[in-house]
């Protein structure tokens, strides 16, 4: 019996501990090996394979995270290999059928992880060729974002043999691979000779640029891959602070390494009527595909045209139709003819006259309702008044036209007071604007002037000269402005002061190499957008009358002279407009004049947009989480306490 125990014993503490290998707190080690492999069905670099399905084999349980977005397979498969992870082994099931004499690499990145303890394996490419050799030369780089630099994660980059303009838009990428998180990309598995490079946001799968919505990139750059023998310093540290020692180890250094491509979304360039509906009885929007220079005629059928006011955006490709007459507004049903421009199949701009119906969200039965119920609260609201014995309304008043003016106790020097209205307006008084300045106790007449701000029907902007350290009343008479729908204004009066010229500094920026005015100045706030832009005279932008803080400065080059930045466009072989970025913050302080030179390309062009404004971050490494250690340590915490006692 004392022998049977003693075995019982010893296979009881046996399986105690197998159970508690796994990561246990009290049961040995945590696993913080990566997983390795060990095998692979056809070997690893094997050439001559013409494989239908592939096995890569580990030393571990495995499983793939974001394999979807992660895992690339090149040259590119238009049939979607199906990769799946099971026990020890990935296994690909490839689909399409393989090309002769190339070299095939499947890159899973960081996507491979022990199944237990989620230990990264790293950067992993799988490698064969149908052919009689590996190509092994790559090039890297990264794309960034044309318009403000920021890296593009998740993009495809290929490469073309077929130097032509017409290899992006017609053949899928002979090489390729994906963006991280840094917008950085290395494509593997390249053979000798000069390629075109170029990034896509392949909507439709098919690898190929044809869609105007997919995000793109392409360069001038010939690009010709080589490799030569290099050697880089590899630092052993002893601890977080000590250096133990620097090794120089040998490598292969691929080229080119520094290539950037700047994506962009064209413009929809072909107009075509998007919809036209009519949300609220007052007005109804018609969509175009693309601005037009050319404004489209509308012709009533069951209505007078000449009761509408029309509401265009700044490219004329939204417009929306404001109805004046009330017996209109409550028609459920307009019928028009609309007469626009828009690109037949050769791209050629033609006139085309539609017959269009606008049939209310809102049907007047429904707006009847509502303003029957607007009515009885209001006159429940009276009569509970008329009961308390407090004053009441016997006529439900209009309602009013509620403006929004922008200012407060405090108005900038190089500011203006707007007036916008939720609708069009009919009439404005200008003699009922009043804009007084404080003198000791009084306050005087002082000049203003009101105008229409640009084309708005709903704007109005009051322009006065403003002085600072002084304080000014604006008084608005009621009734100074009334809408087609014959809302009148309330009155207003709002006090403010123009602060001290203390309170404010003088910035310029020194464009070092450019005497022309293509050059646009951005400053930016934190969230990178631009605060205040000008445009260099003689390669200097003067900022005036800015408020202290810190701010970042954005720069791009208006080849067209247009004012704004303007995409690339492929068809037309034309790069987007150059952006650059003062790599570090700038800090103006009151009361100074501070002047900054910048040389657009002294830091390249990665290096450029500062990490304070820079969204789109780096993907988190995945580290191996190095529990033994910690664990060893609070051990031994425990153990010097308990010593202690």
């Amino acid at each position: 019996m004392r022998a049977a125990q003693k075995i019982l014993l010893i296979l009881s503490a046996t399986l105690l501990i197998g159970c508690a290998r796994p990561g246990t707190p009290d049961g040995g080690p945590y696993d913080e090996t990566p997983p390795q492999v060990v095998g692979a069905s056809p070997a690893e670099g094997a050439t001559g394979a013409t494989p239908k399905t592939i096995e890569i084999i580990f030393n571990e349980y495995i499983k793939l995270e974001n394999a979807s977005d992660k895992i690339v397979v090149s040259p590119p498969q238009l049939n979607q290999p199906e990769i799946s992870a099971n026990g020890h082994r990935i296994k690909i099931k490839l689909i399409d059928t393989l090309k002769a004499n190339t070299t095939y690499t499947i890159d899973f990145g960081d996507a491979i992880v022990d199944n237990n303890e989620g230990n990264p394996m790293g950067k992993y490419t799988y490698t064969f060729s149908t052919g009689d050799s590996i190509n092994q030369m790559e090039v890297s780089g990264k794309v960034l974002n044309a318009r403000n630099l920021e890296p593009v994660k998740g993009i495809l980059v290929g490469l073309h043999s077929d130097t032509t303009a017409q290899a992006f838009t017609h053949k899928p990428f002979d090489r390729m691979a994906r963006t991280n998180g840094s917008g950085e990309f290395t494509i593997r598995g390249i053979a000798p000779g000069n390629f075109r490079i170029y990034a896509l946001q392949d909507n439709d799968g098919d690898y190929t640029f044809g869609q105007k919505s997919e995000m793109l990139a392409f360069s001038h750059r010939l690009i010709t891959p080589c490799s030569f023998p290099d050697q880089r310093a590899d630092t052993i540290w002893r601890d977080s602070t000590h250096i133990d020692s620097v090794r120089m180890i040998k490598y292969t250094h691929f080229v080119p390494d520094d290539i950037v491509l700047l994506a962009f979304s064209e413009s929809t360039l072909d107009r075509h009527l998007l919809k036209a509906e009519r949300k609220v009885p007052e007005h109804f929007d018609i969509y175009f595909t693309a601005p037009c220079a050319e404004k489209p005629i509308v012709k009533g059928i069951n209505f007078d045209d000449s009761k509408l006011v029309a509401q265009y955006s700044a490219k004329n490709d939204t417009i929306t139709y404001w109805i004046s007459d009330t017996t209109l507004v409550h028609t459920d049903t307009l019928l028009a003819t609309l007469t626009y421009m828009e690109n037949d199949s050769a791209g050629i701009l033609v006139e085309r006259t539609d017959t269009l119906e606008f049939v209310s969200r809102l049907p007047r039965s429904r707006q009847l309702k509502m303003e029957q119920e607007v009515y009885k609260e209001w006159e429940q609201k009276q009569e509970k008044l008329k009961k308390k014995g407090k004053a009441y309304q016997t006529e439900m008043p209009p309602e009013p036209l509620n403006l929004t003016v922008n200012g407060s106790s405090s108005l900038d020097l190089y500011d203006n007071i707007h007036f916008r209205s939720p609708e069009p307006l009919l009439t404005v008084d200008t003699a009922k604007f009043h804009l007084y300045i404080k003198e000791d106790t009084l306050y005087l007449p002082a000049p203003c002037e009101l105008e229409p701000f640009g084309d708005s029907p709903m704007e109005y902007v009051l322009y006065g000269e403003w002085r600072p350290e002084q304080q000014y009343l604006l008084r608005v008479d009621s009734a100074a402005l009334v809408s087609i729908y014959g809302k009148v204004s309330q009155r207003i009066e709002q006090r403010f002061t123009i602060p001290s010229l203390d309170k404010y500094c003088t910035f310029t920026a020194t464009i070092l190499g450019r005497s022309d005015t293509m050059t646009i100045v951005e400053l930016l706030n934190k969230n990178d957008n631009a605060v205040r832009i000008q445009r260099t005279e003689g390669g200097r932008a003067n900022f005036f009358f800015v408020k202290p803080g810190t701010y970042y400065m954005r720069a791009f080059i208006d080849r067209n002279g247009n004012g704004q930045w303007d995409e690339g466009n492929y068809s037309d072989d034309r790069l987007p407009e150059e952006v650059y970025y003062f790599p570090s913050p700038i800090t103006l302080r009151a009361k100074w004049d501070q002047e900054q030179e910048w040389d657009l390309m002294r830091t390249p062009l990665i290096m450029q947009k500062p990490s304070e404004i820079t969204k789109q971050k780096p993907d988190k490494e995945k580290k191996i989480q190095n529990r033994n250690a910690e664990r060893a340590k609070q051990w031994g915490q425990k153990g010097s306490k308990e010593q202690k006692k």
